[in-house]
């Protein structure tokens, strides 16, 4: 789409990143921009209150500029209404004075492109959904591609990693390269105050000790939430409304934050009834599973 759109010279069409949060959306966003040779300017859903801050943006934007727009479904719907025709026509509808001598004006803007972000796809309007040129999901990250990353950014700190260690706090990093990024910052702490010349295991296997956090990236309320389940409802399924009053926890920090990372490791299922905690889950607490008996 970027080869396509420099070649006829014009802007590139507008995209959409949806995925779980940590996973790359704004840091495509940047280089998609930079691919493009654009220049990017950066907002957010909640960040719009009125249709004039989206108006303000939309007239300073210069031709061939990159509108990135993050966690785009928190967007006013009444400034969404004002983005349709940006999107479409590259027109920006404005209302001038007020009362019976009130007078719609149509300004022209520039040719830009629009790249939104979310983490909650299915929150976003159906009108606002369709007119992206394409929609681009991203998904957790394989063990191996997080090592990658963790030994890339190491290098950037100026701090060395021993390939054990990375693989480590690869696999406690909760497929997520954000995680993976505030975990190795974590072990460089620990490894300068123990005057270790770089992370090794020992290092690594500390810093998650004293973080609370087990080996396969559950903190203490993930560990916390599917001991609930298996201890209190008997395993589910039990209802999210029952779950937050349970945790004293928000509904949306459960759904969108610990519920996904948790279905994806296959320890947590969302049914129809409610939420079940899966074999993998009781293996991982060390209860014994109601169907197979005690753990050997």
């Amino acid at each position: 789409m970027i080869d396509a759109a420099a070649k006829r010279g014009e802007p590139m069409d507008h995209l959409l990143f949806a995925g779980p949060a940590g996973l790359g959306k704004t840091t495509l966003a940047l280089l998609t921009a930079k691919a493009f040779g654009s220049q990017l300017r950066l907002t957010s859903g909640p960040a719009l209150e009125r249709a004039g801050d989206l108006a303000a943006l939309l007239t300073n934007l210069e031709p061939n500029d990159v509108l990135f727009i993050d966690e785009i479904h928190r967007m006013n719907r009444a400034i969404e209404e004002v983005l349709y025709p940006a999107m479409e026509s590259r027109k920006l509808p404005i209302i001038v004075g007020k009362g019976p001598s009130a007078r719609s004006l149509v300004l022209d803007l520039p040719p830009f492109t629009l790249l939104g972000a979310t983490t909650r796809e299915n929150l976003l309007s159906h009108p606002l959904r369709t007119r992206f040129g394409a929609i681009l999901r991203l998904d957790y990250y394989a063990p191996s591609e997080i090592q990658q990353i963790i030994e890339r950014n190491a290098e950037l700190l100026g701090v060395s990693v021993t390939p054990e260690a990375a693989a480590f706090l690869a696999g406690a990093a909760r497929a997520t390269p954000r995680v993976a990024n505030r975990l190795l910052r974590r072990a460089r702490d620990y490894a300068h105050v123990a005057d270790k010349d770089a992370i090794d295991l020992e290092a690594a296997q500390s810093t998650l000790k004293l973080l609370d956090i087990d080996h396969r990236g559950l903190e203490p309320q993930d560990r916390m939430l599917l001991r609930t389940i298996a201890e209190k409802y008997g395993g589910g399924p039990v209802g999210i409304a029952t779950l937050s009053a349970a945790l004293s926890e928000d509904r949306g920090v459960i759904e969108d934050i610990y519920e996904p990372f948790l279905m994806s490791v296959g320890f947590l299922q969302r049914t129809s009834g409610g939420r079940v905690l899966l074999p993998a889950g009781y293996d991982h607490l060390e209860i014994a599973h109601p169907d197979r008996g005690p753990l050997l």
